[in-house]
C-alpha cells in the first residue's frame, strides 16, 4: 500500500528487555514502511536489546524513569512527524498491518485507530486468564464511560498529529493504554478498533505485565480521570446511591411507627444522618466540577482559536 511521498510517518517501539525481538520488530518495519522513521525508547533494558536495536538501523532514545507510562510521554515528547506509530516491540504484532491502521486513520479522519487483537488471534496467543481480565476491563470501561470498546489494552496503535498535540498523559505504568483512549474521550477525538493479527511471544519474549496489579491500576485510572473529566457521572452516582439510603431508612422508620416492622430506630437513624450529608456533598461536588470543566474546555477552544 503506497502512501504520499511527502507524508512523514514516526513508527515509535517501547522496549524493555527484549532482545529476542527487537530487530525483527525494526527490520519488518523498515520493510512495511521504507519512508517512516523507526525509533525504540529503551526503558533500561540489561540485555542488549540496545544494541541489536541500534543494528538493525533504529533511531536509539533512553528513557531512565521506569514504566510504559513514561516511556510514551517520550515518545510524544519527541514526535515530530504527520502521523505516529506505535506498536510493542515484543514481537506479537505484525507489520503488515500498520497500512491498513494508517490508511484507515487518513481515509476516515479519525485520530486514534486502535489495533483490536480479539478478532485475529493466533492460536496459543492469549491465556484464559488474560482474556477474563481484558473482558472484565473492557466491561467495567464501557460501564463507567458508556463506550463500547473491545480491547482497550492493545499496544498496536496510530495517531494523528492532532491526538498527539492536544493530549497529556500523566500515569506511569500499564494503565497508560487506557489512559490513552479516556484522554481521548475527555478530548472528543475520534477513536476507531481495526482487527490486527496478534501471535503468542516468541520463545525468550516475556510478558511484563502483572496481572493483578496492573488490572487495579487500571481500574483505579479509569475512576479517576472520570473524577476529573465526568464529575456529574462519578458522583452523581455517590449521591444517588446517597440517597436512596436515605430514603429507604426513612421508609423503614415509618413502618416502625405504624407497627409493621420492628427494626431499630437508632439504626436506621444513624444511616439517614450518615448518608444525607455524604449525598448532598458530592452532589454539591459535581456541580462545582462540572462548572470548572466547562470553564476549561472554554478556554481550551479559545487558545486553539488563536494558535
Amino acid at each position: 500500500m503506497n502512501f504520499d511521498e511527502n507524508l512523514k510517518i514516526m513508527v515509535a517501539i517501547p522496549c524493555f528487555n527484549e532482545a529476542a525481538t527487537i530487530a525483527k520488530v525494526v527490520s519488518d518495519f523498515q520493510r512495511v514502511l521504507p519512508q517512516a522513521s523507526i525509533a525504540v525508547f529503551d526503558n533500561n533494558s540489561d540485555d542488549g536489546s540496545l544494541e541489536l536495536a541500534q543494528k538493525a538501523g533504529a533511531h536509539l532514545y533512553n528513557v531512565p524513569r521506569q514504566g510504559k507510562g513514561h516511556v510514551m510521554r517520550a515518545i510524544f515528547d519527541r514526535f515530530d512527524a504527520d502521523l505516529l506509530v506505535v506498536v510493542d516491540g515484543d514481537g506479537t504484532y505484525f507489520a503488515d498491518d500498520a497500512p491498513l491502521l494508517i490508511k484507515s486513520l487518513m481515509t476516515n479522519k479519525k485520530d486514534m485507530i486502535v489495533g483490536n487483537r480479539l478478532k485475529k488471534a493466533g492460536k496459543g496467543a492469549f491465556k484464559k486468564v488474560n482474556l477474563f481480565g481484558n473482558y472484565i476491563i473492557a466491561t467495567a470501561i464501557n460501564c463507567l464511560f458508556g463506550t463500547k470498546y473491545i480491547d482497550i489494552l492493545s499496544g498496536y496503535r496510530v495517531f494523528s498529529r492532532r491526538f498527539v498535540k492536544n493530549i497529556a498523559l500523566l500515569n506511569a505504568g500499564f494503565e497508560t493504554e487506557v489512559e490513552l483512549t479516556l484522554r481521548a474521550l475527555e478530548e472528543k477525538l475520534d477513536i476507531e478498533e481495526i482487527p490486527v493479527s496478534y501471535q503468542a511471544r516468541p520463545a525468550g519474549a516475556q510478558s511484563k505485565l502483572n496481572r493483578f496489579r496492573d488490572g487495579v491500576r487500571i481500574i483505579v485510572t479509569a475512576v479517576m480521570i472520570m473524577r476529573d473529566s465526568q464529575p456529574v457521572r462519578l458522583y452523581g452516582w455517590i449521591s444517588f446511591l446517597c440517597f436512596t439510603v436515605v430514603l429507604l431508612a426513612a421508609v423503614l422508620r415509618l413502618m416502625n411507627y405504624f407497627g409493621a416492622l420492628t427494626l431499630p430506630n437508632a439504626f436506621l437513624a444513624g444511616l439517614i444522618f450518615i448518608f444525607a450529608p455524604i449525598g448532598m456533598i458530592t452532589f454539591g461536588l459535581a456541580l462545582i466540577l462540572s462548572a470548572i470543566n466547562v470553564r476549561f474546555a472554554e478556554l481550551k477552544q479559545i487558545i486553539r482559536r488563536n494558535k
